[in-house]
């Protein structure tokens, strides 16, 4: 932030009024009002007499000067009240030289208003009883005694942009548990203490001091919320210790920041003497993320290892707890031994000297915070003073950990907003309304032909029944072939020399014309007269099965029943696309998913689909065109946004990546895949801190669902059960395998000789933590509990090892409260990591997969696993890799050897790598199974195949059927066909055949066993439009077209051209 004037600025205090007052002596007691702020006592009030209603005007200002170079600066207001001391004069005795006074109670005012851009600001403050005060205590249906206090400054003491570039941080320690044993509170009383160091770029560390901790008994439970407390001694009236509007909440332990956050009761152990916590602070460095706080467990210090984690030497006891002690022995200002004599080197004259942090720019780095300290009600139970400590140890084996908070009042990383994100999204793909029916277009052009048919074949119906009568279209089908002939002869004739022919042509003519214009968009002349033909020809098939159409509509029900059509779902179409693209036909996958596009081009699903088949193809601009387009229809919808995410990464447009990515984690916070992306997004911008971040949420997402239904799966069967995840969890690095640096917080802990037993109240917290790596500068937080007798050094012992696990016996106390298996919601344990690349995988974001498929290998709870080799060996399968696919499928079935998805996958390596004898093994193993592998289509249609190669007809019959059930196509169908064709079975074959060619009647394979069924079965007619269509689509089985010519020859028909 920008540079404080340095000018000294007078802030004035005034108290007003007092209300509902007592005193010790009477119901009018002579009062005063003396007002201290940062150990100065900045004057006393003239005495007022209260009234019988308990009201006292008193009228009273003081003033001090804040002044960041010489004196009170932005971090005393922050976390240093002014204190207003009510004391009653009592009436001189006889013979009595000076007056006696009793002090009845204290007050607190803030000053963080003036921190927050308030240049005056009024409060009405509680005024707290000292003991033995006849000042009420606050409890319900009493009046508070309290004073109207104002608070003015000429102008604000930090301008708009100095409060919008500085901020305020607020730590709040609440309380250390499980302790040594040498804690007992017998004998002198302990005066706990703890000091943070809080890093400065290019300054000095900071240090925060926490004072008047206490110990207590084991087994008390705090209670929640309680008050916060300032961090200053000898407050004389225990109420004034609480800041206002400040508590203690707690929370849910799972979403805290600390070592200690996972489910585990937490066990006590012997003593030790001098540790040492690290805090992480990273996560303040997350966008929008104000608060941490969490349980740190305390370890031995250690020099070289503080050294290594912190890179500082400086220890906060060692070199300054000697006159910290000698200090906090002295009164505090709040003392009625009070000196009202304010020294003009007050800075020279500390320990330690206090910087404003938040006054002095620091370019280049985040911006400063000032410093506001807290403590909460529940005194410090680590940090005794400074004695020999041969035994630090004993503080891992006792599990002694400190509850933290710390807290600013802006974010450090501002966080984007979900409206902003959808503003961006929004300019980057405007949002498309469904489109508005037109009235012309293709539909209404072939509606107008439709039309035009029906007009033209009654009027032809009229002009026949006007030659022969309408009895004869009643006695029709008793005529022969040759009446009909000359029938139809005599009424071409009639029509054109009538010239109804060419009128009908003349009518039907601009109705073709728009069809070739809306339908075919054909609207320039054509390059060639090859290219015209091939056009004519296309155009005719279509005007033909439209025309029949529409006679079939208008044909009475007596004369032409219609026939029924088969009707293909989406479903439907999506599984023949499916079928073409695993068989590598592209082009009719590609038929099949636009065919989808035409019946339901508002359908964002459909545009997924086709997405992910341009993804197979390598054509990613068309694949980004499909993903924004589904993303374009409803902009909230989380596949869309993670699916254009990840095209904008391959394509490198990784603004636009970031934007779809946070944008899908603020519309589904709970969203595991949207987290990881985001955090694989975060680790290509090499942006660790936010990458770690990513990583974590998605962690905790996933632990969550977890644990949801394992709650729901116990509700069903009303047993309590635990999840355990591979033992106990390493929270701070969670399942990603984080190793690099980060920055962390250090808190010392010293403890004295000759205390007592453990405390050990937050059962929850597990007692593992992890051995966090750092390699960059890190802020320490030392404890100590001072001892008001004695001043000791600090040990020299080290422990070169701290232990990550309980002793087994420990373990097994809780061991039936276990369940016996590692995961009792599902068999097969997953990751953030595995569930990012199933949706990957989905999709055919092959390119994405190999990245997520290394954070996996490193997983704590991932590594190499069947599903991971699997995976791998799909990969390379795509890319023709053989070798690979079957090195990896090999160690797959090494760890599972039971998955059907294993025998699955190799059955369709060995079936692509032509080893169909092994295909044919792994297909039979495979269904075997009494669990489904995930792609049993094709593995019942590649076995299949394999039977009808092998001339196993019954075999090849018996699987086509089962896969005809589950699943029809064209080329289940086809499969029975054939296998009944074999047989020689042909009404079957002929039945199966029908329904492929219903399904697709574009297969020349299915046309030509058709031909075949039906010159066996002496139909010449069908047998001819069926090779003329085998031969029309261009039938590539040689084989087969040898097979149907050797039958014509047999027969003696079935090929027009002999």
């Amino acid at each position: 932030m920008e540079q404080v004037s340095s000018t000294g600025r007078p802030v004035q205090i005034t108290v007003t009024d007092g209300y509902d007052l007592k005193g010790f002596k009477g119901d009018t007691p002579v009062t005063f009002i003396r007002a201290e702020f940062n150990q100065v006592v900045l004057g006393d009030s003239a005495k007022i007499t209260v009234s019988p209603e308990g009201t006292a005007k008193y009228n009273f200002t003081c003033s001090f000067e804040f002044n960041p170079e010489g004196g009170v600066t932005l971090d005393d207001l922050a976390h240093k009240p002014v204190f207003l001391t009510m004391t009653e004069a009592l009436p001189k005795e006889k013979k009595q030289k000076e007056e006696k006074t009793m002090i009845l109670g204290q007050a607190v005012v803030d000053l963080l208003p003036l921190l927050e851009g308030e240049s005056s600001f009024e409060t009405m403050v509680p005024l707290h009883p000292v003991p033995g005060s006849p000042l009420e205590p606050l409890r319900s249906g009493v009046k508070q005694c309290s004073l109207e206090v104002k608070v003015f400054v000429a102008e604000p003491l930090l301008t708009a942009a100095q409060i919008s570039g500085g901020n305020l941080l607020k730590v709040t320690l609440e309380a250390a548990y499980s302790v040594p044993e040498s804690f007992i509170p017998i004998g002198p009383l302990q005066n706990c203490m703890v000091g943070l160091q809080v890093p400065s770029a290019g300054e000095k560390d900071y240090p925060i001091f926490f004072k008047n901790g206490t110990l207590k008994l084991g087994g008390e439970r705090e209670p929640v919320p309680r008050p916060k407390k300032w961090p200053i001694a000898n407050i004389l009236a225990p109420g004034a210790n609480n800041i206002p509007d400040a508590f203690i909440v707690g929370g849910p332990y799972e979403e805290e920041e600390g070592e200690l956050n996972h489910p585990e009761t937490d066990d006590e152990g012997q003593l030790s003497f001098h540790g040492v916590a690290y805090v992480n602070m990273v996560p303040l460095l997350y966008p929008g993320v104000k608060r941490i706080r969490g349980a740190f467990h305390v370890y031995p210090y250690l020099d070289s290892t503080v050294y290594e984690k912190t890179k500082c030497l400086f220890s906060l006891f060692r070199d300054t707890g000697h006159n910290l002690i000698q200090n906090n022995k002295i009164g505090g200002i709040n003392s009625p031994v009070s000196k009202p004599v304010i020294s003009k080197n007050l800075k020279e004259d500390k320990t330690v000297k206090e910087k404003d942090i938040e006054a002095r720019p620091r370019p280049g780095d985040v911006q400063a915070p000032s410093i506001k300290s807290q403590s909460s009600d529940t005194p410090l139970e680590v940090e005794p003073s400074l004695c020999n400590n041969p035994e630090g140890q004993q503080y891992v084996e006792a599990g002694t950990y400190i509850v933290l908070e710390i807290e600013l009042d802006k974010a450090l990383v501002p966080k984007r907003m979900p409206e902003e994100l959808a503003r961006r999204v929004k300019e980057m793909i405007p949002p498309r309304p469904p489109l508005t029916r037109r009235r012309g277009g293709a539909q209404k052009a072939v509606s107008d032909y439709h039309m035009q048919i029906k007009n033209i074949s009654r009027a032809i119906l009229n002009e026949y029944h006007r030659m022969f009568g309408k009895e004869a279209v009643k006695v029709g089908s008793d005529l022969d072939s040759e009446t009909l002939e000359e029938q139809k002869c005599q009424l071409n004739y009639e029509l054109n020399c009538s010239g109804k022919y060419f009128a009908f042509k003349e009518q039907l003519k601009h109705a073709v014309v728009k069809i070739v214009r809306e339908k075919y968009l054909k609207t320039t002349a054509f390059e060639s007269q090859e290219e015209l033909q091939k056009f004519i020809s296309e155009l005719y098939v279509f005007l033909v099965d439209q025309m029949h159409v529409a006679l079939n509509q208008a044909m009475p029900d007596d004369v032409q029943g219609t026939p029924s059509t088969i009707y293909t779902s989406s479903e439907q179409l999506r599984l023949f696309a499916f079928e073409a693209e695993v068989n590598e036909n592209y082009e009719m996958a590609t038929v099949y998913y636009e065919e989808r596009l035409v019946r339901e081009p508002q359908n964002l699903e459909h545009w997924l689909d086709y997405g992910a088949f341009c993804l197979l193809t390598e054509d990613n601009i068309k694949a980004q065109e499909c993903f924004r387009k589904a993303l374009s229809l409803n902009q909230n919808h989380i596949h869309s946004l993670l699916l254009c995410g990840v095209l904008a990464v391959l394509m490198e447009n990784y603004e636009q990546a970031e934007i779809f990515f946070e944008d899908a984690t603020c519309l589904e916070p709970t969203n595991v895949v949207a987290w990881t992306l985001l955090g694989l997004y975060y680790e290509i911008q090499n942006n660790d801190i936010r990458m770690e971040m990513a990583f974590h949420e998605a962690f905790k997402q996933l632990q969550a669902r977890v644990l949801q239904a394992q709650v729901t799966k116990q509700r069903r069967t009303s047993t309590v059960e635990y999840v355990e995840e591979g033992g106990k969890a390493d929270s701070c690095l969670g399942p990603w395998g984080i190793t690099s640096g980060s920055s962390t917080a250090a808190v010392k802990v010293e403890a004295p000789a000759g205390l007592g037993a453990p405390l050990s109240i937050l059962d929850e917290f597990l007692d593992d933590s992890s051995n966090l790596q750092s390699e960059s500068h890190e802020p320490i937080l030392s404890v100590q509990s001072q001892d008001p007798t004695t001043s000791q050094k600090p040990s020299n012992t080290f422990v070169k090892k701290i232990p990550s696990k309980k002793e087994v016996s420990k373990c097994q106390e809780s061991s039936t409260f276990l369940h016996p298996t590692l995961y009792s919601v599902s068999q097969t344990p997953t990751t953030i990591f595995m569930e990012t690349i199933r949706f990957l995988m989905k999709v055919n974001a092959v390119q994405y997969v190999h990245r997520v498929l290394a954070h996996e290998l490193l997983c704590p709870h991932g590594g190499p696993s069947c599903e991971y080799y699997l995976v791998l060996a799909q990969t390379h399968l795509l890319k023709k890799d053989f070798a690979k696919a079957e090195e990896y499928l090999q160690q797959a079935a090494q760890m599972d050897y039971l998955n059907p998805n294993v025998w699955g996958v190799k059955g369709h390596l060995y079936f692509l790598s032509g080893n169909h004898a092994e295909a044919k093994a792994c297909y039979e193993r495979t269904i075997s199974f009494v669990v489904d592998a995930s792609e049993m289509h094709f593995i019942f249609l590649r076995l299949g195949q394999i039977y009808l190669e092998e001339k196993e007809y019954e075999k090849a019959k018996k699987t086509y059927l089962q896969v005809c059930k589950r699943s029809p196509s064209c080329l289940t169908w086809l499969g029975l066909g054939i296998a009944c064709y074999q047989l020689d079975e042909l009404t079957e074959a002929e039945d199966a055949l029908s329904e492929a060619n219903a399904l697709n009647n574009y297969n020349a394979e299915v046309w030509a066993y058709l031909a075949l069924v039906c010159l066996k079965a002496g139909r010449q007619l069908e047998a001819e439009q069926a090779y003329k269509y085998t031969m029309k689509l261009k039938l590539k089985d040689e084989s087969l077209l040898a097979e149907i010519h050797m039958v014509q020859e047999t027969v003696g028909f079935g090929n027009p051209s002999f």
